[in-house]
């Protein structure tokens, strides 16, 4: 198992030309894990790019860090109802074809 990655903060605040607190904004709302070692901040690189995103959406589209968390929500919530989505279309299409699959434990078969 490779271990996590860590950047720090003001590496990724230099780079992007964003502020510190806009980090820990994201990350006092939920949206980002940072964890803090010898007083220096870091970020995970495998957040790095929901991070990116959010960036875009502060400075390039003057998104405010509530609406961030709005906004990453709704998408959430969409990308959950996409899935489940995808999920009864492939068994009303096992039903349509008559290949049932896998019986599941507490369906009513008819």
């Amino acid at each position: 198992m490779q271990s996590e990655e860590w950047i720090p903060a003001g590496e990724f605040c230099a780079v992007h030309r964003v502020e510190l607190s806009f980090i820990r904004d994201l990350h006092d709302s939920g949206l980002i894990g940072i964890t803090i070692r010898d007083g220096a901040v870091y970020l995970s690189s495998g957040e790095l790019p929901e991070l990116e995103k959010f960036v875009t959406w502060h400075y390039e589209l003057s998104i405010n860090p509530e609406g961030i968390e709005a906004i990453a929500h709704l998408l959430g919530r969409v990308n959950g109802l996409q899935e489940e989505n995808r999920a009864l279309r492939n068994k009303l299409q096992g039903y349509e074809s008559g290949n049932r699959g896998p019986v599941v434990p507490g369906e009513v078969l008819a």
